[in-house]
């Protein structure tokens, strides 16, 4: 059987891009990067991150749509004013144990769960092209033993987009990266092969609710998606208890 050649170059530059928006979305949110801001300029960025224009474009056009920043022509690109109240926000110091970190899955699982059965009725094909090119960014990034929490992130966050209703997009913008559990228990960066065939795990996981979305069946996804959190979930909860 033949399977189509990957531009894996194009593939790495999307898988930066995510990294990229993932970084600059947390200086907004920290507020090292404050409202009303100019963002550095494109050459500025390249240098700091070492990625291409391409990256850099990519990762600006990705915070305009997340309503991050705002590009004003011929004058540069500004962080917009966050509002913080009456919004939803999860802080660092909330999410410092397992028990912390359980609980933030559960809130996931009663959201996400209904996000992915709307984006398995509303999404267009590019919503659908946008998350599968973030799973194919957490498959390489764990094939090649990099960090894929952007990525993982992003593909969460691209399904909450895909319900076309803003306020699922915006609860995952409030939650972060930092709700991606392991961003913050494993402090091991090595991976070793239980660790990689979980995270293979949950690349089939994610691939079982883009399938589902793809299919626009809403009930599989829902299904799909409370598996894949509650797994999560429940592998944490044994790591509770193997702790006592």
């Amino acid at each position: 059987m033949n399977t189509p050649q990957v531009d894996t170059g194009k593939r790495k530059s999307r898988s930066l891009t995510f990294e990229l928006v993932d970084q600059l979305s947390t200086e907004i949110q920290n507020g090292s990067l404050s409202s009303g801001q100019k963002l550095p300029t494109e050459a500025a960025i390249m240098a700091r991150f070492g990625v291409s224009r391409t990256v850099v474009r990519e990762a600006i056009s990705k915070l305009q749509a997340a309503g991050l920043v705002e590009t004003r022509h011929g004058i540069g690109t500004f962080v917009l004013a966050q509002v913080d109240t009456p919004s939803f926000r999860v802080h660092q110091n909330q999410l410092s144990t397992l028990h912390d970190v359980i609980a933030l899955l559960e809130l996931r699982i009663s959201i996400e769960t209904e996000a992915a059965a709307l984006a398995a009725v509303r999404r267009s094909d590019s919503n659908l092209r946008v998350m599968q090119d973030a799973m194919i960014a957490f498959s390489n990034a764990i094939e090649e033993g990099r960090d894929a929490i952007a990525a993982d992130f992003q593909f969460h966050h691209e399904i909450a987009r895909a319900t076309q209703n803003n306020h699922f997009a915006d609860m995952m913008n409030s939650l972060g990266a930092q709700s991606i559990p392991r961003a913050r228990l494993e402090t091991n960066p090595v991976v070793d092969e239980t660790r990689l065939a979980y995270l293979r795990r949950v690349h089939q996981e994610h691939e079982n609710i883009l399938n589902a979305i793809a299919a626009q069946d809403a009930v599989s996804a829902r299904a799909a998606m409370r598996t894949h959190l509650s797994n999560s979930r429940d592998r944490h909860k044994k790591g509770a208890s193997s702790h006592h």
